[in-house]
């Protein structure tokens, strides 16, 4: 059985406050991360797992978990022995590439002004 998470609603989110519903979908340490690592095609969890090696196993369930509640991510289970688990992207999830592309070029941008105000 899944626990349901606790959150405020989208629907009752003020309407003048999109970023806020950004947030709230995609807030946290690892979500855009792990979107992105899907970005190039569908992953097994244990793939995830060792692309992040900082995440822990329960953080990475319960991150892919609120991504399939809200309609980023999608999980297959292929009735195999042993049974396999997959995720990958829906549409929605895929309509994120661009920003996650935008925010990979700032971070690298960022990255190289800090280590270039270092050593001035």
């Amino acid at each position: 059985m899944r626990k349901v998470r606790i959150r405020e609603r989208i629907e009752e989110m003020a309407d003048h406050c999109d970023v806020e519903v950004a947030l709230v979908v995609l807030g946290g340490k690892w979500k855009l991360l792990i979107l992105k690592y899907l970005l190039t095609g569908p992953r097994r969890f244990g793939e995830l797992r060792r692309a992040m090696p900082g995440i822990t196993q329960r953080m990475l369930t319960r991150q892919l978990r609120e991504l399939e509640d809200d309609g980023l991510v999608e999980r297959t289970v292929f009735a195999e022995s042993p049974p396999r688990t997959q995720y990958a992207l829906t549409g929605t999830g895929d309509s994120l590439s661009t920003l996650i592309g935008d925010l990979d070029k700032w971070g690298r941008w960022y990255r190289e002004r800090l280590e270039n105000s270092a050593e001035s």
